[in-house]
């Protein structure tokens, strides 16, 4: 006999707003070192021909290691406040904007999933893409020896967004968006896609008890193989876009948009460059995936069961 299948979770799209970006805040935390070893193995070698430059960073344990003598223990922690100010950001319009398709039966649509994800992922992206500009740029600051792409050499968070605003306008604020938009566009429909069908997928088979949080981690392990092949190309590129240098005008010194970046990677660097870091990337990714996921759903779940009680 077919098991019955419990009611549906849902809450509004203001309250999953919150709990999106708290889920995704306490995940950041976790993983934020892994993100300072993938921006930073992004950086290296740009501009130049595979073979040709020192490499500084090897494998994820030795980055990890080279991060905490270079910058010392708080290093693996760097751009951590500005990180947490992306993903709250980026996460809240994120969740939220996939509530309200969730509510208007998008969702359940051929093809729904993907597109409220996309959608949803394009409204993060651009929400917080000046959080994300300046996370990259401190995450990328290190002492000359190991140094890798430009160094803006900020002094902080607040000094950051000062500089950048003072330099280059409110306009610098969003220099990247364009790759940042195709980067969580993609990493969104594939992250919230998957993750449904895989958690659907695997409460059909009834491996674990009804209701269990093992059910959402299983959901969001599936998510995070489909989320880290999707989305490092873009990635790369989005990570060249923020860290490069500009001109007196705002104009990126290295590279002129999106595909200029893609096709310079491409010829000086070859293809596999594209996937620069995804080992650190999908440590990142998984984990980042499955926590920020399973604390959504454990947190919508809580928020359910206390609204059905009048809370």
């Amino acid at each position: 006999m077919e098991r019955a299948r419990p009611p549906a979770v849902s809450v509004s799209p203001h309250v999953d707003l919150v709990l999106g970006a708290t889920a995704c805040c306490l995940a950041c935390v976790v993983t934020n070192p892994l993100e300072v070893v993938k921006t930073r193995l992004q950086l290296q070698g740009e501009g130049r021909p595979r073979g040709t430059y020192p490499r500084h960073y090897r494998g994820v344990l030795r980055a990890l290691g080279a991060v905490r003598r270079a910058d010392g223990l708080r290093g693996l922690q760097k751009g951590l406040a500005a990180g947490l100010l992306y993903q709250a950001l980026m996460n809240g319009a994120r969740f939220y904007c996939y509530s309200h398709a969730e509510d208007s039966g998008l969702t359940r649509r051929p093809g729904g999933t993907v597109a409220a994800g996309a959608l949803a992922g394009a409204l993060g992206a651009f929400v917080g893409s000046p959080a994300y500009l300046v996370k990259t740029q401190l995450q990328a600051q290190t002492v000359a020896a190991v140094a890798v792409g430009h160094q803006h050499n900020h002094q902080g968070v607040s000094s950051a967004f000062e500089t950048i605003y003072r330099t280059q306008g409110l306009v610098g604020l969003w220099r990247g968006v364009s790759g940042a938009v195709p980067r969580v566009m993609v990493g969104s429909a594939a992250q919230l896609a998957t993750f449904a069908s895989a958690k659907e997928w695997v409460e059909e088979l009834q491996w674990f008890k009804e209701g269990s949080w093992i059910v959402a981690l299983a959901g969001g392990m599936i998510s995070s193989v489909a989320v880290a092949v999707a989305m490092t190309p873009f990635d790369v590129v989005s990570t060249r876009l923020y860290n490069q240098p500009v001109d007196e005008r705002g104009t990126g010194k290295h590279y002129r948009g999106l595909l200029d970046c893609f096709v310079q990677i491409f010829r000086k660097e070859g293809i596999l460059a594209l996937y620069k870091g995804i080992g650190p990337a999908y440590l990142r990714l998984g984990p980042h995936t499955i926590l920020s996921l399973l604390f959504w759903d454990e947190l919508r779940k809580l928020t359910y069961r206390h609204q059905q009680h009048g809370v």
